[in-house]
């Protein structure tokens, strides 16, 4: 029997390499969520995150070699699952309910993945080596935030004060994320949404 010859053997070995890599940068990603929530940027090391992710330093580091390139990198992967989950809400549109996407965007805006972005917000207004790519990242995520919004609120931003009116729900529903990190404001939170909800009705008919 002949020798198996490289081109043979490579594709074969490679896909359960490729696997393993993205599995390990996947769980580094939400590792380093998690820690940035729970710990803020002081308390969030790359070592830390390891740890925490069953990954070495050095396997860490080949996948973000910086500090800022794993904690950017981290905000931004949940950014996008979050957004994929909310599409995924309303798969066939919000069939004009348009409480329910009221609330499902604001439902954005509570939990660990705002509460990581908060921190790293915070830790951009102080390190000017983060800065730029936070304040990159946040403009990406705020366009594809307002872009599911418009799309799930069948609103027509060539009218008049539409686009404005769209971009005050995303503020909104920011604050009431701010609201929610020291206190539960779930009561609160409701009887704003559904006034939300009846203002939009009026400005989008």
């Amino acid at each position: 029997m002949g020798a198996v010859s490289t081109a043979d053997r490579v594709p074969g070995d490679r896909a359960p390499k490729q696997d393993r890599s993205r599995a390990t940068r996947q769980r580094l990603l939400e590792a380093a969520v998690a820690c940035l929530a729970e710990h803020g940027w002081a308390g969030s090391t790359v070592s830390v995150v390891a740890e925490r992710a069953g990954v070495s330093r050095g396997a860490t580091q080949h996948h973000f070699p910086t500090r800022e390139d794993l904690f950017t990198a981290a905000v931004e992967y949940v950014a996008e699952e979050r957004s994929t989950a909310l599409r995924a809400l309303f798969p066939e549109g919000a069939a004009g309910d348009r409480q329910a996407v009221v609330a499902a965007l604001v439902d954005l805006y509570t939990g660990p993945l705002f509460r990581a972005a908060l921190h790293l917000w915070v830790a951009a207004s102080d390190e000017e080596p983060l800065r730029p790519r936070v304040t990159e990242l946040e403009a990406r995520v705020g366009r594809e935030t307002h872009r599911i919004a418009v799309q799930l609120l069948d609103a027509d931003e060539s009218r008049p004060g539409v686009r404005e009116t769209v971009q005050g729900l995303l503020d909104m529903a920011r604050g009431l994320g701010l609201a929610n990190l020291l206190t539960d404001d779930s009561a609160r939170r409701e009887r704003v949404v559904a006034q939300w909800a009846a203002l939009l009705e009026e400005a989008l008919r």
